[in-house]
């Protein structure tokens, strides 16, 4: 299995003070405290089982079109104007904890900015999550500015990008993760986009299904 890039660290330190909480027990064993270190070394093996599955990252056949940024559940599907693309549909991404957190590049073009905005740690899911912590992503693409917005949420607290300024991502390439559940507003062109794929409520994969196709 696959682990999502800068995750390692986390699991190897919950696994050692479990490891540490089993030795203590093995050398404590007739004492009290034995079943403190115990009990301590089952919980920490657990939390390790579950970093594993939540930095899981694994590989993706990636998709035509413009394919989805994040695995989770659509929220919202909207046309608006944008100051940074103009008129755009903006289709936006929930994660839970359960879902992959690794995002993925909709489309192939130039990362043009980074930008991290402070902010709150509303759920992903309320309207307020729009004051959120961000990392605010500009694409020059063949069809003209992508925007992808990483939100933070009430427990992510660090939105990791894998990227920076003037780098050529292909379509499907792993951008950042945001840990621990959120949310990924991805901001496409109107007049570009022929169809849009999905609708609100459906489950995508990141770099695997297709949310919308261009005009050719």
């Amino acid at each position: 299995m696959n682990i999502a890039k800068g995750s390692l660290s986390w699991i190897l330190s919950l696994f050692v003070i479990a490891l540490i909480s089993l030795i203590l027990f093995v050398i404590f064993n007739k004492e009290n405290i034995a079943l403190f270190f115990f009990f301590l070394s089952i919980i920490v093996f657990l939390l390790t089982i579950f970093l594993i599955i939540f930095f899981r990252d694994p590989e993706r056949i990636i998709g035509k079109g413009i394919t989805a940024c994040a695995d989770g559940k659509i929220r919202e599907i909207i046309n608006i104007d944008d100051k940074d693309i103009g008129k755009c549909v903006k289709i936006s991404t929930f994660m839970s904890v359960s879902n992959v957190h690794v995002n993925r590049m909709v489309f192939e073009g130039t990362i043009k900015s980074i930008k991290h905005v402070s902010g709150s740690h509303m759920p992903a899911f309320k309207k307020e999550s729009e004051k959120n912590e961000r990392v605010i992503i500009l694409i020059d693409t063949k069809i003209g500015k992508i925007k992808i917005v990483q939100i933070a949420g009430i427990i992510a607290r660090r939105i990791v990008p894998y990227i920076k300024k003037d780098d050529k991502i292909r379509k499907g390439e792993r951008i950042g993760i945001i840990r621990l559940g959120s949310r990924v507003d991805v901001y496409l062109p109107l007049k570009k986009i022929k169809k849009i794929y999905v609708k609100v409520g459906d489950n995508v994969k990141a770099g695997e299904d297709t949310i919308a196709e261009i005009n050719a």
